[in-house]
């Protein structure tokens, strides 16, 4: 592969390295971490194949308190170079991407915990007043995080092609159909999490309304889409919190959903 697809695809983990901890443009996210990978290799249809799968595996993954959450940046990098440069099949490289994820979570523990240490030395150079060394400090330690996937991803790049394709060859059939059943599982719990956030009992309408529509066979995404952008808005405009006003000179016939936008 050319040299420059190389360094694009380095570029990309060292981006998704970084974004795992700013959480501001989402290139750690499967979705957009695999798809970019494939646009770089040649294959987005692969890419995003395999990011679409991940990224619902990926949904309910979240770091709480102390407790640091599967990396999905390592696992979707990783299976994205595995499947769209070494040639592995998308099903291989979402059976891959667990243990994958687990490694990496071991390794953002590692990264974290060296980090500390760079937090103190800023800490120090802020009692001396160098704003310049704090954002030396600061930005040193959003490097060595962005190393923390780049590093692993040119590993993965240099391995042979034939040592993937014997590696996963050899991988037992018992294992991957359990892994298989593991990453499915693992998604129905990802959409558990995310509903138990969102559940309230104002909500639940439009959840069993959406079990409802999704037995229509001639809804694609698109139209579930905007019905559910309408449900959105109606809900806005009729729900009573958005519409105080009493009767008499007191209603307001302003558009709730202006009154909302106005506030940003």
């Amino acid at each position: 592969m050319d040299i420059i697809a190389i360094i694009l695809i380095l570029f990309v983990a060292f981006l998704a390295g970084m974004e795992g901890i700013l959480d501001q443009f989402q290139f750690h996210q499967p979705i957009v971490a695999c798809t970019l990978i494939g646009l770089v290799t040649g294959n987005p249809t692969e890419g995003l194949m395999l990011g679409g799968t991940l990224q619902l595996i990926a949904l309910g993954w979240m770091n709480i308190g102390a407790a640091v959450a599967p990396d999905a940046a390592l696992a979707s990098v990783a299976s994205a170079i595995l499947v769209t440069y070494h040639g592995a099949g998308v099903s291989e490289g979402i059976t891959l991407a667990i243990p994958l994820a687990i490694a990496g979570q071991v390794l953002t523990i590692f990264v974290r915990t060296l980090t500390v240490g760079i937090a103190h030395g800023a800490d120090r150079k802020a009692a001396e007043g160098s704003f310049r060394a704090v954002e030396f400090y600061h930005l040193g330690a959003l490097v060595i995080q962005g190393l923390r996937i780049a590093i692993p991803a040119a590993i993965v790049l240099a391995v042979p092609p034939e040592v993937v394709t014997n590696s996963l060859n050899a991988i037992p059939g018992w294992l991957t159909g359990g892994l298989a059943v593991a990453g499915g599982m693992i998604v129905a719990v990802g959409y558990a999490m995310v509903i138990n956030m969102m559940a309230t009992a104002k909500l639940w309408l439009f959840f069993a309304l959406g079990f409802a529509l999704s037995a229509v066979g001639d809804l694609n995404l698109i139209a579930m889409g905007i019905i559910g952008v309408v449900l959105a808005l109606l809900y806005l405009q009729f729900a009573p919190e958005f519409n105080q006003g009493g009767g008499g000179g007191g209603s307001s016939s302003s558009d709730p959903l202006d009154d909302i936008l106005d506030d940003y």
